[in-house]
This record gives C-alpha cells, structure tokens and sequence, in this order.
C-alpha cells in the first residue's frame, strides 16, 4: 500500500482490523516518522532547517510562519495538515494515523499530546482500532501537558487551560479546563 492509498481509506471513524493491510501500513509509516523525529531530535537545529524536516514528515510544504521547539514525536506524519503562524512547544506526540488538522496562529504548549486512534474495547480484538480525525481551528491556545483525544473538534479561538484532557469538542471561543475538560466561561469578542 503506498502512501496516497493509505491517506484515502483512513478516513473518520473507519475500523482498522489487527493484521490488516492498513494496519501493517501503521508500522511502516511509524518507522519512517522515528527517521524524522530522531533526526529532528537529537541536533540542534534552527527554525528553517526544523521546517525543511518537518515538510519531509508531512510531505507537505510547510509555511514559513511555522514555528517549533524540538523534541516532537509522531505515530505517522503524513496525516498532519498545519495552517500558517503555528507554533508547536517542546515534547509534543502527535498519534495522527486517524488525521490531525491544524489552523492557523494556533500556540501547543509543552507535552501535549493528541491522539487519534482507540483499541477495540472486545479482549480478542483490542488490537484492532478506530480512527477518529482532531481537528484544531485557527486561533486555538492549548495549554501544557493538555491531553486530546480521538475524534474531538476545538473551535476557533477556544482556550484549552494546562493539564486538561480534551474529551468532547470545545466551542468557539470557549474556555475549558481540567480532567475532564469543562467550559469555564467564554471570552468576550
């Protein structure tokens, strides 16, 4: 399975049966992202040579706003779309086999992590998964150590405070916080 093909069926919510063709495609993809990652990680580099890595992770050509503090890790990298002004901080995990959307002037804190795979919940099928695509509008703050899981949508210009864990979508504008994460108010516009 190339990579155009993989894209294609990993579409929201599909089941990826353990052992299946798309599911060895996972590994794949995997060690090609701990080539990049590993790269990106272990020298210093600056912003423009982080970038020229990063394009090769996405295969996409990333705008030169883009901004990051290594280390980064990801599950896949060809399933991360970024907008333009993104600043991605230190120790960051993207699991973005299911697909990763990222607007624009959006600001990840340290150690956020964002997921988009869960196991079958079934014993005998717990290696089996489903995919469920996070999408991130523009001007979203995620706080440190924020935990986002599958299939969850923040709004444009939402909040998410440090240490929460994102369990449902968060609407526009709305600021949330805590485990699990609950809106607190809204910001005035």
């Amino acid at each position: 399975m190339d990579n155009k093909t993989f894209l294609k069926q990993m579409t929201d919510g599909i089941y990826i049966s353990a052992n299946s063709e798309i599911h060895k495609k996972f590994f794949e993809l995997s060690e090609r992202a701990r080539q990049y990652t590993t790269e990106l990680n272990n020298k210093y580099h600056d912003q423009n040579e982080i970038r020229e890595i990063f394009s090769k992770l996405t295969q996409q050509d990333i705008d030169e706003s883009f901004k990051m503090f290594p280390p980064f890790y990801s599950e896949c990298g060809i399933n991360i779309n970024i907008g333009k002004n993104v600043f991605i901080n230190a120790c960051c995990k993207f699991q973005d086999q299911g697909g990763i959307e990222i607007g624009d002037n959006v600001l990840i804190g340290h150690n956020v992590t964002i997921t988009t795979l869960n196991h079958d919940i079934l014993p005998n099928k717990r290696a089996s998964m489903i995919a469920k695509q996070v999408k991130i509008y523009s001007n979203v703050w995620i706080g440190a150590n924020v935990t986002i899981l599958p299939g969850i949508t923040i709004n444009e210009g939402a909040i998410i405070g440090a240490g929460s864990v994102v369990t449902k979508d968060v609407p526009k504008n709305a600021i949330v916080a805590g485990n699990p994460a609950k809106i607190i108010k809204y910001i005035e516009t």
